[in-house]
């Protein structure tokens, strides 16, 4: 994981059940005898969030409805992580910090994971887009009802569903940083195939039916053209805002989607394209990003926006 990820080591089950008893009737021996979860359990998981986010960002007041993303926070820390050190390097190599950072999170879902975890651990400001109204309005409940996130994360709500910035970014608006975690699969079948493979991969062949180990609606798990669908609209979508945003990035899950993703990019006139790589444990995962602005204009943009 990146060196500055808090989640690097193993869980501490002793201490986050002291902070979270409820975790406790989740942990179980793995294979070699450690304490662990059943992570293809969402309640399992959902517990276990709640204690690291409670333990390491201070968020007391954390839930998602049954059924809703329960992403694992080692690899939404580590995405930030990249992010933060990708506007170092327009910054002399210095993270800029505190609200001065202005950072878009496109398909915050019900969990509002990514605000949270760049709020808490640089100080950044957020907005947080969603064309689900459920994860809308659990989103803003929960930032409202931790002090700690209270004023710094603005949740908006995307009323079109073909819009990505439209409708969300308001006139002169301008973003640091836009982040984002695409659907993946191209319909509801391919979505309950890949929870089947996640199963066999954590050892649970023989769970009897396909449950999404993190859960998740539609519109988080598919959606038309898959990832590489959801790219291409999001980088035809982004040219219009190559003044207004810095650096725009994008999680790309599948490997045959990063050729594509490099191909929309050329043909829509990026200035610089940057392929992150990423590993949290067997799992690797790449961060693309990228600008509109030449290396002479996002010097400028630093030093206008950034102490």
């Amino acid at each position: 994981m990146h060196p500055r990820n808090l989640h690097a080591a193993r869980y501490d089950f002793d201490q986050l059940t002291s902070i979270r008893p409820e975790l406790a009737a989740f942990v179980v021996p793995n294979p070699t005898g450690d304490d662990s979860i059943d992570f293809a359990n969402p309640a399992a998981v959902k517990a276990l969030n709640q204690a690291l986010l409670q333990q390491f960002y201070g968020v007391a007041q954390w839930d998602v409805p049954a059924g809703y993303l329960c992403p694992p926070i080692p690899g939404r820390a580590d995405y930030l992580h990249y992010a933060a050190d990708l506007l170092a390097a327009e910054h002399g190599g210095v993270i800029p910090r505190d609200k001065g950072v202005h950072v878009l999170d496109v398909g915050v879902g019900a969990n509002c994971v990514y605000p949270i975890v760049g709020t808490r651990t640089y100080g950044w400001r957020f907005v947080g887009s969603d064309i689900d109204p459920v994860a809308i309005r659990v989103a803003r409940h929960m930032v409202e009802a931790n002090p700690v996130l209270r004023g710094r994360i603005d949740i908006r709500h995307q009323t079109h569903a073909d819009y990505i910035f439209e409708g969300i970014v308001k006139a002169r608006e301008e973003f640091d940083l836009v982040v984002c975690n695409p659907p993946f699969h191209t319909s509801a079948a391919e979505a309950a195939a890949g929870s089947q493979r996640k199963n066999r991969n954590l050892g649970y062949a023989k769970a009897p039916e396909p449950v999404l180990n993190f859960g998740g609606q539609n519109n988080e798990l598919w959606c038309e053209g898959g990832e590489e669908g959801f790219l291409r609209r999001m980088v035809a979508q982004s040219k219009p805002l190559a003044g207004r945003v810095l650096w725009f990035t994008s999680l790309v899950s599948k490997k045959q989607t990063l050729l594509s993703a490099h191909y929309f990019l050329q043909q829509a006139g990026a200035t610089e394209v940057k392929t992150i790589d990423m590993t949290q444990g067997q799992k690797a995962s790449r961060l693309v990003a990228w600008t509109f602005q030449d290396a002479e204009q996002r010097q400028a943009w630093a030093q206008r926006r950034w102490k």
